[in-house]
């Protein structure tokens, strides 16, 4: 089976069907929180993380075999990404073998290679989900099955962002901070982060993980300062605290801080930098996230490195897509998932998930569907409205 076509294309509509019904109980957090970030130094920017991230729109492939089946991958950065997809990689694995999903990565690691990273890793994402979705399709199996079958019954989540009393009400046992201040906002911004921290663990109370993502705002000076304050409220990890090239800081982080459970990688695209953390034994656990750093074939070679040198691998994400969660059902180290939740307090997750297959945590757990590929829920005819002339 031959792959007859490959296209990329903006997906600018809402995959589920449009808006929740249901009425928020207040604004969610994302509304107006202000979020530590690389540029918080700079007083425009530094409230609001959509203040200077680009507005491109979300990117799917469609893949499509000789035969007529296909398979649909996602990804994110709209226009350049497109541009790979279609001006460069699609063309160029048009009548290779549809279900070689790891000589088409390779071939597609060694096509990008002039100017691999970053925006190219997007691409190759997008296609090797469709790939994995169309494999899937083709041998009547979901995906989970095609990479070991389920290790678990179902995976336990954690949740991300700053409603904490939603989550509670939801069933999470183990949630994430975004980190409001960083190093600009000198004393009186740690002073506020621990205030944070301190009210959200007297909330959660001993029971509940409690976690912070710092998102690359911190250098390694200020990392320990905030860690030291935090010990007494027992964070599980502390996560992405700095730029994610500099692997030296990180090295000295590790060095500086040896109690810490350390987590980052969300912002690695390639396998050296996962290889060099791995290696030097600089991060506890590995963040990839399964759309930006080579899709499943990507994410898999991840975690067999990170399971050599006894890491774990959580996604970046992972539950608020069907394509991590069928990772995250089936690989051996990745112990939970995250579930990023920027949506209202009071509206049900199943009004805001990604894909109408999509299934949701209830209780803290969740477990992807069984039918054959990522399970997505998505007719070609849904596709094609996103992608009129396509």
């Amino acid at each position: 089976m031959k792959i007859r076509s490959i296209r990329a294309f903006e997906i600018r509509s809402d995959l589920t069907g449009g808006p929740p019904s249901t009425p928020q109980r207040r604004p969610a957090w994302t509304a107006d929180a202000e979020v530590a970030s690389p540029m918080s130094r700079h007083d425009r920017f530094k409230r609001l993380r959509s203040s200077w991230r680009p507005a491109w729109p979300s990117v799917g492939c469609l893949v499509t075999a000789e035969d007529g089946r296909w398979g649909f991958g996602m990804s994110r950065y709209g226009p350049p990404v497109i541009a790979i997809i279609n001006g460069h990689l699609g063309p160029l694995l048009e009548g290779e073998p549809a279900m070689a999903t790891e000589r088409l990565w390779d071939m597609m690691q060694g096509m990008t290679s002039p100017y691999g990273g970053g925006l190219s890793c997007y691409a190759v994402s997008a296609i090797d989900l469709a790939l994995w979705d169309l494999k899937g399709k083709i041998l009547g199996q979901p995906v989970y099955a095609l990479i070991g079958g389920p290790l678990r019954e179902h995976i336990d989540c954690y949740a991300t962002g700053n409603d904490t009393d939603w989550y509670l009400e939801q069933g999470f046992t183990a949630t994430k901070l975004a980190c409001p201040y960083g190093p600009a906002d000198g004393e009186r911004g740690l002073a506020l982060n621990e205030q944070l921290v301190a009210e959200r663990r007297a909330l959660v109370g001993d029971s509940v993980d409690l976690m912070l993502d710092c998102w690359m705002a911190f250098d390694v000076d200020y990392s320990v300062r905030l860690a030291e304050r935090l010990r007494p409220f027992r964070l599980r990890w502390m996560e992405d605290c700095l730029l994610p090239e500099d692997l030296d800081g990180l090295r000295s982080l590790r060095q500086r801080l040896p109690g810490l459970t350390l987590a980052g990688g969300e912002h690695w695209y390639t396998i050296p930098p996962y290889a060099q953390a791995a290696a030097g034994r600089l991060l506890d656990i590995v963040q990839p996230d399964i759309g930006w750093a080579g899709g499943l074939t990507g994410c898999l070679r991840i975690a067999q490195l990170a399971q050599a040198f006894g890491q774990s691998v959580i996604l970046h994400a992972g539950v608020n897509t069907p394509y991590g969660q069928h990772f995250s059902l089936a690989v051996p180290n990745c112990p939970m998932g995250e579930y990023f939740i920027g949506s209202a307090p009071g509206v049900p997750f199943e009004e805001v998930r990604l894909t109408p297959g999509m299934q949701v945590p209830v209780a803290g757990r969740v477990r992807p569907t069984d039918e054959p590929g990522f399970g997505l829920g998505l007719t070609l005819a849904d596709i094609e409205a996103l992608a009129p002339g396509r």
